[in-house]
């Protein structure tokens, strides 16, 4: 069986992902990343977009309601 990728959205903050996942921009262009486990931004004031770096919490991101 292949291995599942589960994406959990983190109230106010990123999507992590954990699991096998290559993650690339528009161009098709990868995005290192040596980890089990990443963190996408959503609030869109990462310095290191795509990935997270905690900027959410200093720009107050508050995250839409949740799915129901």
């Amino acid at each position: 069986m292949a291995e599942t990728t589960k994406i959990t959205t983190l109230d106010n903050g990123p999507f992590l992902v954990k699991g096998s996942v290559i993650v690339a921009d528009a161009e098709g262009n990868q995005f290192d990343s040596k980890s089990e486990t990443v963190a996408l931004c959503r609030c869109g004031g990462s310095g290191t977009r795509p990935f997270c770096d905690g900027s959410h919490t200093k720009l107050g991101f508050s995250s839409a309601e949740r799915a129901g």
